[in-house]
């Protein structure tokens, strides 16, 4: 399958081949919706028939292989013949809040001086978790010094690396409990200039400036060394 989102996450819609559909969701031979994963929600939208039918698309998931995605119908809907072709187009308004918040939480990642425990990208609000014991947060702080990095409009652009460069460089990977897949050959790196460089699969804007302004909401102890905090659009 051909992932298009990886090539140009600012791609709406493409036209594909259906090829498979059954109850766990409809394979294309190449799309533009994101599969969920590393925090970030699948994308929704509808497949357009060539008869001018819509099919509803709720979800995105990954399949058994790396690159197998499954597009979600909504229940009961009538499925697409295999080698039929078909128009998919995401929700791109929910798509690009997504982008924007998944950008703005690898800034939060440069601002806390914490390995990442857990995080979730939504399109209202997300949250990073951090294990930081014994760590007083600022609020006030951390919302200033994001809008501050938005504001200085620092391009974002994706990098790759071999697996070795990656292992030769540990302090790269900032989540404890997910590790960046490996084993072919490469690695995508996500680089906003002079603020961050982290391993990350997901879809972002192509500058800080794109986000607009943030908040961040509560700052929460969840357990011992825990900190979750909370990130707000402010606009």
């Amino acid at each position: 399958m051909e992932l298009l989102f990886r090539e140009d996450a600012y791609a709406t819609n493409c036209t594909a081949r259906v090829t498979a559909a059954g109850p766990d969701g409809i394979r294309l031979d190449r799309t533009v919706f994101y599969p969920t994963g590393g925090g970030q929600p699948g994308d929704i939208g509808r497949l357009l028939c060539e008869d001018g039918q819509s099919l509803s698309i709720v979800d995105t998931r990954k399949g058994e292989s790396g690159d197998d995605v499954l597009h979600v119908p909504a229940e009961g809907a009538a499925l697409p013949a295999v080698g039929a072709t078909v128009t998919a187009e995401i929700d791109w308004a929910r798509r690009h809040r997504l982008m924007r918040m998944h950008s703005c939480m690898h800034l939060l990642c440069a601002l806390v001086d914490g390995d990442v425990t857990g995080g979730q990208v939504g399109a209202e609000k997300s949250r990073l978790d951090f294990n930081l014991p014994n760590t007083a947060l600022d609020k006030a702080a951390l919302t200033a010094g994001l809008n501050r990095l938005v504001q200085e409009d620092h391009p974002i652009r994706e990098r790759w690396i071999d697996d070795e460069e990656l292992a030769a460089r540990p302090e790269l990977v900032r989540t404890m409990s997910v590790k960046p897949p490996t084993g072919s050959g490469r690695v995508r790196l996500l680089e906003i200039v002079d603020v961050d460089l982290q391993p990350c699969g997901g879809t972002h804007v192509r500058s800080t400036g794109e986000i607009g302004p943030v908040r961040i909401g509560k700052i929460e102890n969840k357990g011992r060394q825990n900190r979750r905090i909370n990130i707000h659009f402010d606009d």
